[in-house]
């Protein structure tokens, strides 16, 4: 059982006590375990989440925003026990955040009800071959013709890419240069050609995607042409926290499981944990948990009750999660000796699912930019 004293911090309210409560309850008695077909466990997953209620704060609620609170909370938990289960429902919030920030009532009530009750699938398609984390240099083109929107282009490594209903497509209107000239649009699955499979380390649906005269009505596009950009990079803040979340997740279960291996592990006339190397790096591990929780919760705090830029926040929270989780899971297979890079281990299972994290919605350099630039910003005013 994970460590959850954390839920008594201030950072929290009963509504998330309850939630973290419930959430553990339903992993440990109701996850699927994997069948090896990534697209139907992905398919099941969704359509579970949504059954149980839980995608629910994925979405908006009116004017509300989500809360990131909730959405910590319940990506730590997932993930702590299923990293496909964690990416079944962070894409549903990623994929259709847009919509929840900046969609019309009407994209809203066509979308984010089916989204939150596992009826559709939602991706994130801003990655192109040439253009990852510069998103400025977006080469996808969408043209205005009459009453439609014409789309022509690639994107690749975009998570759900096959088995989603929708894809958030982020796409050039030339209305500036840049970052200035972009805008997003809600494009159908099936106007969409599924170009390759991709497989990775640590596996889960994601394709290369190709935009071939894809046309789409006129009021497929989300906001104003050309605020693309900030739509994109709204979306990818209000989220951001979160993959430090699941991070903690995977940061947490490898703890436990050195815990118990360590306990359990005959070393001489005792056991693996009376050992003081051991001990050293199991309080190592324990430290790193703890940082990463608190610069979690405190960033996911600060976005929830409003009133500050929490984007340095969000960008410490993401950066020293993620790269903690990979030293602490690191540690983890180093104890476990031969048995941590052994096929149906956990920790080589953990192993696997953290190293994306640093890449993703913001690979640590680009946290630390964020961060740096905060910084220079504050000494020169």
């Amino acid at each position: 059982m994970a460590d959850r004293s954390f839920l008594s911090w201030p950072f929290f309210e009963p509504k998330h006590r309850e939630l973290a409560a419930k959430l553990q309850g339903w992993c440990e008695s109701r996850l699927p375990k994997s069948s090896g077909d990534l697209d139907a466990d992905c398919g099941a997953l969704v359509a579970a989440l949504g059954s149980a209620g839980f995608l629910k704060l994925c979405v908006a609620d009116g004017d509300r925003r989500p809360d990131v609170r909730s959405l910590a909370i319940a990506r730590e938990t997932l993930a702590y026990h299923s990293g496909l289960a964690d990416f079944a429902f962070a894409m549903q919030g990623l994929g259709s955040g847009a919509i929840s920030l900046f969609g019309t009532v009407e994209q809203k009530r066509e979308w984010l009800p089916r989204v939150a009750s596992g009826g559709a699938i939602a991706a994130f398609a801003m990655t192109e071959p040439e253009c990852g984390s510069d998103a400025a240099n977006i080469q996808t083109s969408a043209m205005r013709e009459g009453n439609e929107w014409v789309l022509v282009g690639e994107k690749t490594y975009i998570s759900n890419g096959g088995i989603a209903d929708f894809y958030l497509t982020f796409a050039r209107t030339g209305e500036g240069e840049g970052a200035r000239g972009l805008s997003a649009f809600i494009v159908p699955a099936d106007a969409v050609e599924v170009a390759e499979r991709i497989e990775v380390i640590a596996p889960h649906p994601l394709a290369r995607l190709k935009y071939d005269n894809v046309r789409l009505p006129a009021d497929a596009i989300i906001g104003e042409p050309g605020q693309g950009f900030r739509i994109g990079m709204e979306t990818l803040n209000l989220f951001r926290v979160t993959v430090g979340a699941a991070a903690l997740g995977f940061a947490r279960r490898a703890l436990d499981e050195a815990l118990a291996f360590a306990c359990e592990r005959r070393l001489g006339s005792g056991t693996l944990a009376d050992n003081s190397v051991t001990q050293e790096k199991l309080a190592d591990m324990a430290l790193a948990v703890d940082a990463s929780a608190l610069l979690i919760y405190r960033a996911a705090w600060q976005q929830d009750v409003g009133g500050t830029d929490n984007r340095r926040a969000a960008a410490m929270a993401k950066l020293h999660a993620t790269e903690s989780a990979q030293k602490v899971i690191d540690a983890a297979v180093q104890m476990h000796g031969g048995a941590g890079v052994t096929r149906g281990v956990k920790v080589e299972e953990l192993y696997r699912d953290i190293r994306a994290l640093r890449i993703y919605e913001g690979a640590s350099e680009v946290q630390r930019q964020i961060i740096a630039r905060d910084l220079l910003k504050g000494a020169s005013s």
